[in-house]
């Protein structure tokens, strides 16, 4: 928003967000950004917390954290965040984009943060695990969107002993648990990150594993034992039930993130099948979703490992044009670009190698780029990709164990919007190495005025 504050809406006829992605794209650059930063499963005794940094090339603390905003407990594994309101509620006066649900994926704690001070947010309430579980049989906090009503919907991957396949955990606007959204889970074997299309009466869903199997780290054996997802769901938006399940097999395994195009209009979309390395489109054609293979990675030989080395694509996204999807491949160490201008068949326009197991990935501002890409945020006119490198603490410490000493980055990326290209901006790192109680790492990351992952027109 205008001037980086909830309550400017100086671009805005209304409520929060923008009337469309067009408006979107024509919104003042980005001065601040938001990224969970954690100690979870580090070295270091110390709660996680939401760095503001400055991503502001006039201002003097440009590239730096400007201020941090600890949570009250240790362990919570902060993880995945979201808006209290976006675009969904644009039309509605009455709500504003103030408060951030940033929910922790292995305490299942919820923490409201009130960003009324933009550069100084403050944990304005929090919702105890004891009674998420009472009221829903629910744990493992993930994806978090706002809905048009007002309420918040959180995907949530376990029930309250950590099995699958978990469901979906509503707030009221007062931040009030109000339930579960979906009737029943039974037509999935696990949950994690969802995206609705309102104008098709649609929601889709896909599949990590229960959290008792990924919270100690990746094993391969259970991979071969089934207890890793390879289905994508379509909801009736309307009716809260599945109506039709895909199963993409032995080549689609753990589809992560799920992105629909941002033209409310458009029924494509994408999926990242992580342990696959592939991308997989969807669109509805005569009633019916159907979804194909789009682009492949192929897995590399790597000294020292049992079995060819997937790029394990963790994060994609759009952006707000529709025209490029950009995705990370964590442990090979590239992100990519492609364009999608006729969307079942990407062509690659740009790579960057920003770390990785491959040793491609070289140093920005003197520091060598340890770990590998990872979660990716996109600024609203598409020009400047930022990108952090922890996955989750105990995969982090398995496939990245120099992490512990080093922490994580986060990069600015330039994006060709014209005929494509990445290239790293040199004069942006931030160094969650030297954080004042030792190595952090970071992840997700959000705007003030919102981003191309958080708002849903409808």
């Amino acid at each position: 928003m205008s001037d980086q504050t909830p309550h400017s809406n100086a671009h805005a006829c209304c409520g929060p967000g923008y009337a469309s992605p067009e408006a979107a794209m024509q919104a003042e650059r980005e001065k601040l950004l938001y990224t969970i930063a954690l100690y979870t499963g580090t070295r270091v005794e110390a709660p996680d917390y939401l760095a503001t940094v400055d991503v502001d090339p006039a201002s003097p603390t440009y590239s730096q954290v400007i201020y941090r905003t600890e949570m009250p407990y240790l362990g919570d594994e902060l993880h995945h965040f979201g808006w209290n309101a976006c675009s969904s509620c644009h039309n509605d006066a009455s709500r504003a984009r103030r408060f951030m649900v940033v929910p922790g994926q292995r305490s299942s704690r919820i923490y409201i943060i009130d960003t009324a001070d933009a550069h100084a947010p403050k944990v304005h309430k929090v919702i105890e695990p004891e009674e998420i579980k009472a009221k829903t049989d629910l744990t493992a906090p993930h994806t978090v969107h706002c809905l048009a009503d007002g309420q918040i919907m959180i995907s949530m991957l376990g029930d309250s002993q950590g099995n699958a396949p978990g469901g979906f955990l509503l707030l009221d606007e007062n931040f009030d648990i109000a339930g579960r959204w979906e009737h029943q889970a039974d037509a999935m074997r696990f949950n994690y990150d969802f995206w609705y299309q309102p104008r098709h009466n649609v929601m889709v869903s896909s599949e990590w594993g229960a959290p008792k199997t990924y919270y100690p780290g990746f094993n391969l054996e259970d991979v071969s034992a089934g207890n890793y997802g390879r289905q994508l769901h379509f909801w009736d938006w309307a009716k809260h039930e599945i109506t039709q399940s895909v199963d993409l097999g032995e080549e689609g395994l753990i589809p992560l993130e799920v992105r629909f195009h941002h033209n409310p209009d458009s029924t494509h979309g994408y999926v990242g099948a992580a342990l696959s390395s592939n991308i997989w489109h969807w669109q509805k054609t005569d009633g019916q979703w159907k979804v194909s293979k789009a682009v492949d990675v192929p897995s590399v030989e790597l000294e020292g490992w049992p079995f060819p080395v997937p790029s394990l694509i963790t994060d994609l996204l759009i952006s707000l044009d529709d025209r490029y999807l950009y995705f990370s491949n964590w442990l090979h160490g590239d992100i990519r670009q492609y364009d999608i201008s006729d969307p079942a068949n990407p062509k690659l326009v740009g790579q960057v190698w920003c770390g990785g197991l491959l040793g491609k990935g070289g140093e920005v501002k003197g520091h060598k780029l340890v770990g590998g890409p990872q979660m990716l945020q996109l600024s609203l006119d598409g020009k400047r990709l930022y990108v952090t490198s922890s996955l989750f603490s105990t995969w982090d410490n398995q496939f990245y164990p120099d992490m512990t000493e080093t922490g994580s980055y986060l990069l600015q990326i330039d994006c060709d919007t014209e005929q494509g290209g990445l290239q790293i901006n040199e004069n942006f790192y931030v160094d969650f190495g030297k954080e004042p109680h030792g190595p952090a790492r970071a992840h997700e990351m959000r705007y003030p005025g919102g981003d191309v992952t958080s708002d849903i027109w409808v």
